[in-house]
C-alpha cells in the first residue's frame, strides 16, 4: 500500500494547524462582536440542491464531487457555503430576520490543481439575511477593517455598486443583453489590462464605441467624493450612485476605503454594493477578502415571492495564512506552555500537572521517564518555553524548579508563584 493523500488534499501538521486555528479564532471572535452567530451545515448535500440553477452555476457543477448513498440517492459535497445557507433559510422560512450568521468550514471542488488551489479548502463566510440598508453594507466593511487591523495588515477596501456599473454601461449604449458578459470582462481588468478587456468586449459583440465609452467611465481617479461627483455627472439620476453616497457617508471617517468604479466581481448574482479587500503591507497580488449584496439569490433559490435581501463577505484563509507565514513563520510547534518533568515522583508530577491545568495553563508531562537530558531535548525540539522539574528535594521544600528554556535560568518557586507567572 502506498501511503499518499488524494490529489488536492492536505495534512496540517501541528505547527501549521496552530497558526490556522489562531486566525480562525480571531475571525470567530470578530464576527461574534458584531452579533453574528455560528451556523454549521453538513458537508454532504442533496445533489438537486447543489445543481439548482440558482446555486453555483454550470462551471462549479463541473468541478463538484458527486456521490450516491446506499439508497441510490444522488448526493454531493458542498462547493461553497452560500448554497447551504440558502437551503437552510428555505427550510426555516419563519426565522427571525435579520438573520446574522457566520460559517467557517471546508468546501470541495474537483478542479485543476495548481499552486494555492486545492480540492479541499476552507471558506470563512459571514452574512446578513433579511435587511437592505447602507448600514448593513457598512458593517461588513468595518468587520474587514477590524480583522486585518488585529492581524497587523495595512489594507485597502475597494467598494463599488453593481447597479451603478450597469447604469454606466447603459449610458455607454451597451446593449442590455451584453452587460453581464461585459462585467465579467471588466472583472479581469487588473489581470489583462484595459486593452485586453476591450478586446474581450469586442469579441463578445460590443461595438468599439460602447466598449471605449464604458471603459472611460470606469477610469476615474481622485478622492471618494471627486469620483462620486464624476459618475453622477455621467448618470445624474443614478440609483447606484445614491447607494454609494449613503455608504461612503457612513464610512467617511475611514481612510482605508476607496470608491473604485471599475470593481466588478465576476459572480452574476450580485445586485448592489460590492467590495474587495487588498493587503498593502504585507503586499499580496490578489484580494484577501471580498463580497457584496445579493438580494435575489435566496428568494430565487427557494422559489419564494417574499424578498430575502442579503449581503456577505468571504475571507480568504489561505492568502491570509501565506502572508502570516512569510512575516513570522511558524512561531509555535506545540500548544504546550509548560513541560512537567517528575524525577522519581511520578504521582506527584501528575498532581502538579493537573494543578497547573486547572489554572488554565497548557501543560505537557513526561510520560516515559526519559531522564533530564532527553526531556530537555524534547522540550527544545517542540520549543516549549518553560519546564517544571519536580523531585524529592523539591517536594521536601514545598517548591518546584521552573526553568526558562530560552535563557536557561532556573528559579525555585512555590506552585502558586509559578501559576501567577502565567496568569
Amino acid at each position: 500500500m502506498e501511503l499518499q493523500l488524494p490529489r488536492g488534499m492536505r495534512d496540517f501538521p501541528p505547527e501549521e494547524k496552530i497558526l490556522r486555528d489562531r486566525v480562525i479564532t480571531l475571525l470567530k471572535e470578530t464576527f461574534e462582536r458584531y452579533g453574528f452567530s455560528p451556523l454549521e451545515t453538513p458537508v454532504v448535500e442533496r445533489w438537486e440542491v447543489l445543481a439548482s440553477k440558482y446555486a453555483g452555476g454550470d462551471e462549479i457543477l463541473k468541478e463538484s464531487f458527486k456521490l450516491k448513498d446506499q439508497g441510490d440517492r444522488d448526493l454531493g459535497l458542498r462547493y461553497d457555503l452560500t448554497t447551504p445557507l440558502a437551503r437552510f433559510i428555505g427550510m426555516n422560512p419563519m426565522i427571525k430576520r435579520p438573520f446574522k450568521r457566520y460559517h467557517i468550514g471546508t468546501v470541495y471542488r474537483d478542479g485543476p490543481i495548481k499552486q494555492g488551489r486545492y480540492r479541499e479548502f476552507y471558506q470563512c463566510d459571514v452574512d446578513t439575511v433579511g435587511v437592505h440598508s447602507a448600514l448593513s453594507d457598512a458593517e461588513f466593511i468595518l468587520i474587514s477593517l477590524d480583522v486585518f487591523e488585529k492581524l497587523g495588515f495595512k489594507i485597502e477596501v475597494r467598494v463599488n455598486n453593481r447597479v451603478l456599473l450597469r447604469e454606466l454601461a447603459e449610458a455607454a449604449q451597451v446593449p442590455s443583453e451584453l452587460i453581464n458578459s461585459g462585467i465579467l470582462s471588466i472583472d479581469k481588468l487588473e489581470k489583462i489590462g484595459a486593452k485586453g478587456v476591450r478586446e474581450e468586449m469586442l469579441a463578445k459583440g460590443l461595438s468599439p464605441q460602447a466598449a471605449d465609452l464604458w471603459l472611460s467611465y470606469l477610469d476615474v481617479s481622485g478622492s471618494n467624493s471627486e469620483v462620486l461627483q464624476a459618475v453622477q455627472k455621467i448618470v445624474p439620476q443614478s440609483v447606484g450612485a445614491k447607494e454609494m453616497a449613503a455608504l461612503l457617508n457612513l464610512l467617511s471617517n475611514t481612510e482605508s476605503v476607496r470608491f473604485a468604479p471599475s470593481l466588478a466581481r465576476g459572480l452574476g448574482y450580485y445586485t448592489g454594493t460590492i467590495f474587495e479587500v487588498f493587503s498593502l503591507d504585507p503586499p499580496f497580488g490578489s484580494a484577501v477578502a471580498g463580497g457584496g449584496r445579493y438580494d435575489n439569490l435566496i428568494a430565487d433559490f427557494i422559489g419564494s415571492k417574499d424578498p430575502f435581501p442579503a449581503i456577505g463577505i468571504s475571507f480568504g484563509l489561505e492568502p491570509i495564512l501565506e502572508l502570516l507565514k512569510e512575516r513570522e513563520g511558524f512561531k509555535k510547534k506545540t500548544v504546550a506552555q509548560v513541560y512537567v518533568i517528575p524525577i522519581g515522583v511520578t504521582k506527584e508530577g501528575l498532581l502538579i500537572a493537573q494543578e497547573l491545568r486547572r489554572a488554565g495553563i497548557k501543560v505537557d508531562l513526561d510520560l516515559a521517564g526519559k531522564g533530564m537530558r532527553a526531556n530537555f531535548e524534547y522540550a527544545n525540539a517542540y520549543e516549549i518555553p518553560y519546564v517544571v522539574i519536580i523531585g524529592k528535594k523539591e517536594l521536601e521544600q514545598g517548591k518546584v524548579t521552573l526553568r526558562d528554556m530560552k535563557t536557561g535560568e532556573e528559579q525555585q518557586l512555590k506552585l502558586g508563584e509559578v501559576i501567577e507567572k502565567f496568569i
